[in-house]
């Protein structure tokens, strides 16, 4: 059974990515905040996310949804802007080959203990350790099609089983399949689980990237890059800050390596960040017909 204080604090900790385009649209991806120690006995936040959510929105600003909590206990969505991009290039760092970013973000005043410790990515002996094998249950929160829980901007929760094995090492096997149904919007967020061995440990396995289709069919299948690769990345970001070094100097981002599964020259993957209409912080509700969740202006708190 999943760690539902894990839950919760990942629930927390995750938070809407969106950009407007438009007076009716924006782009919308998901990510997640992660506390980093630094060498002085410090820390600071991060935004993690998949690198293809910045790359995909051109304009310099994005919005991050907070949620405050009033003296009530009820929750309010009050997003506020971030710079991603200055006239010298992007100011997020991105791993050099696989779909992974993390930007240092500054956090409102008594949201910083959201922010999960770097301790519960997984590193490179974790699924061996743990034994994670393939139709172990995991767990993934995001905004599918711009989508919340409810008006005050939470994530939703979402379930599968591991689709693919071997799933170690990291270096050979960088991702994974997770079967559910990734929906744009998904982008970026954390993907986790509680292991079966002994009393188990819930960690972060990875970032959901992908969705797999096949000849323009979806197969029900998201793509998840392993959390070492969180780690490295935020190494890299350590590394380059100790040094001095501008990210957009160092690690220009590229385009992310292309993501592809065994199974025939038609099967690829699609990226999952989204073009939506309508404002951020939409609360989704049951349909009554085909076609999803429907989603009506007045679910949408005041931005």
């Amino acid at each position: 059974m999943m760690d539902v204080d894990l839950t919760v604090a990942l629930i927390k900790a995750t938070v809407q990515i969106d950009q407007p385009i438009s007076e009716a649209k924006r782009m919308v991806g998901t990510g997640f905040l992660v506390s980093v120690p630094k060498a002085d006995g410090t820390s600071q936040i991060v935004l993690v996310t998949a690198a293809h959510v910045f790359e995909k929105m051109p304009a310099a600003d994005v919005r991050i949804g907070w949620r405050i909590q009033g003296a009530t206990g009820n929750w309010s969505y009050v997003p506020s802007n971030m710079t991603i991009r200055t006239v010298n290039g992007p100011v997020w760092y991105q791993h050099p080959a696989q779909d992974i970013a993390v930007i240092p973000v500054t956090v409102p005043e008594g949201l910083r203990d959201s922010a999960i410790p770097a301790a519960w990515l997984a590193d490179d002996t974790t699924f061996i350790n743990e034994r994670v094998a393939a139709g172990d249950e995991m767990m993934t929160l995001g905004y599918p099609h711009g989508l919340s829980a409810n008006v005050a901007g939470f994530p939703i929760l979402r379930a599968g089983r591991l689709a693919s094995w071997p799933v170690a090492p990291s270096t050979t096997y960088p991702t994974f399949l997770i079967d559910l149904t990734a929906v744009p919007g998904n982008s970026g967020g954390p993907v986790f689980m509680t292991s079966q061995e002994g009393k188990g440990h819930t960690f972060i396995a990875g970032v959901l990237i992908k969705q797999v289709e096949d000849d323009s069919q979806r197969l029900e299948l998201g793509v998840v890059t392993e959390a070492t690769f969180v780690r490295e990345t935020i190494n890299l970001m350590l590394k380059a800050q100790g040094n001095g070094v501008n990210p957009s100097a160092s690690l220009n981002p590229a385009a992310p390596a292309p993501m592809r599964t065994p199974g025939g020259a038609t099967t690829d993957t699609q990226d999952m960040t989204r073009r939506v209409t309508g404002t951020a912080g939409q609360a989704a509700k049951p349909s009554e017909g085909e076609g999803g969740v429907q989603v009506t202006p007045d679910q949408a708190p005041d931005n």
